[in-house]
């Protein structure tokens, strides 16, 4: 039986109650209409339930997910989507000015987010007891070097297996260049989209770039629904809208990076560039994790300022009242007071997972800030933090190892441990870039980022 995941409405409806909890909306009727049918919980950590839900169940998640977009939230105001209500929110919203950006610079942060995201990728999915034990078994705890299977307990890995897609290809054992992975397949979505239509692309030039490009197996939660909702006729920002309840989830960050690398020094435009690609795909929060780690990443590139500074001024373009801003306030503030990170982890823990899918941006972001703040904005402590964190472990390895790169400065600068593996290609299934080596892609992306 084909169970596609991500998109099938009985499997969604859960997904929307929570997320109409979360923005302040009240689902409790629809949710108890839901219940009373028969419906189940959303699923914990898979893409959609083992079983079909009946014709008749189905039909009433499709009424039920478009009741529930009907209602009112008392958080719009502050957590506007538009981009000009966001601006208005941001008192310290960054000043225009570029700066320029060595391919040396760029070549480390792609090398950085490949090796964040391999790290990441054979523990994904997993709890953070099964983490913390698998990389202990091995001694490799806070991991400072790849996942491996090596010399573990049988009966450990079988309570806690990796991640069956990706073991093969990302244990140490296995690594044989950088896999394919939806983390680096985005950046190379967002070249594509600046050589063909330069930094004044719309929203409906990211959605071409992906229908030309982009498989739709290849894509996940918000992403998966947007396509869908393309192919149905629906165009931006509708497409992030319609039965839609991951928006604010991890989907809009890991396309950012693009935008940070090809605006060093000019936070604001990135952050407006990776507006206008998230507003596909995400609203509110969603967005504002793009646009954070755009500005993130944008300030890095200088080579200029310190990871403390780079994280102020990524705060400086998200609505200070959002739930996204508090939440990497509160995780900057805990990497600040505790030596220990897994005290950090734990707290960030407690605070978010009774409330959050493991793949939402505010929790996700908030770690990726601590991490990167407690690491000083070191590779190897950048990355080892953010994955040892749980939750989205690729991804958020992915963009810390971004931050981290851009800091480092060169390929030469991060250790050869993480690097060499990768032996210079990746694999992926966008436009032709299966094969290409990092030092290639640094080249592309310091043309974009010099083109006028």
């Amino acid at each position: 039986m084909l169970r596609l995941t991500w998109v099938q409405p009985e499997d969604l409806i859960g997904h929307e109650l929570r997320q109409a909890a979360q923005d302040g909306r009240d689902p409790s009727a629809i949710a108890a209409r839901w219940r009373a049918a028969g419906g189940c919980e959303a699923p914990t950590r898979a893409g959609s339930s083992a079983q079909p839900a009946s014709s008749s169940l189905r039909l009433l998640a499709e009424d039920l997910l478009d009741e529930l977009s009907g209602l009112p939230s008392p958080l719009a105001d502050e957590e506007p989507t538009e981009l000009d209500r966001i601006k208005a929110l941001c008192p310290d919203w960054p000043a225009p000015g570029r700066e320029a950006v060595s391919p040396a610079r760029l070549e480390a942060a792609w090398l950085g987010r490949a090796a964040g995201c391999l790290l990441g990728k054979p523990v994904e999915k997993l709890p953070l007891t099964g983490i913390r034990l698998l990389a202990q078994a091995a001694g490799n705890w806070p991991p400072t070097t790849y996942f491996t299977a090596r010399g573990l307990p049988e009966d450990l890995t079988a309570t806690y297996p990796w991640n069956r897609r990706s073991a093969p290809t990302s244990l140490a054992e296995n690594i044989d260049g950088m896999p394919e992975d939806d983390d680096l397949n985005y950046p190379l979505l967002g070249l594509l989209l600046l050589q063909r239509h330069g930094r004044t692309f719309t929203t409906a030039d990211v959605a071409r770039v992906w229908l030309d490009e982009l498989p739709a197996g290849r894509t996940f939660t918000a992403e998966r629904l947007a396509y869908r909702n393309l192919l149905t006729g629906l165009e931006p920002p509708h497409t992030a809208h319609h039965r839609n309840p991951f928006r604010e989830w991890i989907g809009a960050l890991i396309r950012a990076d693009v935008h940070g690398w090809t605006n060093a020094g000019d936070p604001a435009a990135a952050a407006e560039q990776a507006h206008r690609d998230a507003t596909l795909t995400h609203t509110a929060n969603g967005v504002y994790a793009a646009m954070f780690a755009a500005a993130v990443i944008a300030t890095a590139a200088t080579g200029t300022h310190d990871v403390h500074a780079c994280l102020r001024t990524g705060l400086a373009v998200v609505p200070p009242g959002s739930r996204l801003a508090e939440a990497v306030r509160h995780g900057v503030h805990l990497a600040e007071t505790h030596a220990d990170f897994d005290t950090v982890v734990d707290a960030l823990h407690t605070r978010h997972s009774p409330t959050h899918h493991w793949v939402h941006a505010v929790p996700n972001t908030a770690l990726i800030a601590a991490a990167l703040t407690h690491a000083d904005g070191d590779f190897t402590g950048s990355v080892s933090r953010a994955v040892s964190g749980g939750w989205d472990t690729d991804s958020n390895g992915a963009t810390a190892g971004s931050v981290a790169g851009l800091l480092a400065g060169s390929p030469a600068a991060l250790p050869e441990h993480w690097t060499a593996p990768l032996k210079n290609r990746l694999a992926t299934s966008v436009g032709d870039f299966d094969g290409t080596g990092f030092d290639t892609l640094a080249h592309l992306t310091h043309r974009e980022a010099t083109r006028p």
